[in-house]
């Protein structure tokens, strides 16, 4: 499962996601981004994210090159987005 808490701070959106980001979570996800649009103000916070698939590693990476902030990526988390 894949909680999602949208908060707006210092003039920017963050996506702060709690959970896997698996499955069918990582569509989801995509949507809820989707939805925000592509105004360049976007940032998603993985403090509490404990695992990521590989296509949610992809499309992590994908948003990061696009420009969203990934942020509080713990050890295990920021090693999935380096080694995968």
């Amino acid at each position: 499962m894949l909680k999602i808490v949208t908060t707006e701070k210092v003039g920017r959106t963050v996506l702060e996601l709690e959970g896997q980001i698996r499955g069918p979570w990582i569509d989801e996800l995509a949507r809820t981004i989707g939805r925000r649009g592509s105004d360049g103000a976007l940032a998603l916070d993985l403090a509490r994210v404990t695992f990521i698939e590989r296509r949610g590693v992809e499309l992590l990476r994908g948003l990061g090159s696009d420009g969203v902030a990934l942020l509080n990526c713990t050890p295990f988390v920021a090693e999935q987005l380096r080694a995968s």
